[in-house]
């Protein structure tokens, strides 16, 4: 009977351990009036399994006149998604919808205002090459960094 309770608990622990070994990382930046980000570059660690984003608009202006939002792609993908983005509405946050080549995003946001975006690093390779940067119309070529995993 008490190698039943053993090999119980032992399978337990076992089921347990990919739970126990996730972590999440939390990163936040901030937008301003003045079209930029806190951060230019973004460095997670390699045992991140999740990232919690908190993206914050410091500024005042309204999200119709000086919205921001924080997109990430690969650098590769970077500039034509950031060119359909462009061609979108406020509704989707200038994203285009379903696009495969967009990894993560947050909605659009205005002055004094935050959003939180959670999304797994399991879309990432360790060592890729990737751009966040806000898809608002014309604020793209001022307002990207680098994303760095692992």
């Amino acid at each position: 009977m008490r190698s039943a309770w053993v090999w119980i608990a032992g399978m337990g622990a076992l089921l347990m351990a990919p739970a126990a070994m996730a972590r999440v990382c939390a990163v936040s930046i901030d937008s301003t009036d003045q079209m930029t980000f806190s951060s230019r570059e973004i460095k997670l660690a390699a045992d991140c399994s999740e990232v919690n984003l908190t993206l914050r608009h410091t500024g005042k202006l309204a999200a119709t006149a000086m919205g921001h939002n924080w997109v990430l792609t690969r650098t590769a993908d970077y500039q034509a998604v950031a060119m359909v983005g462009m061609r979108g509405t406020l509704a989707d946050s200038y994203v285009p919808k379903a696009d495969p080549r967009v990894l993560a995003h947050t909605k659009v946001i205005g002055g004094g205002q935050s959003t939180t975006l959670r999304f797994p690093t399991t879309l990432l390779r360790k060592g890729g090459d990737y751009t966040f940067f806000c898809s608002f119309p014309g604020h793209f070529a001022m307002m990207k960094g680098k994303l760095t995993f692992g």
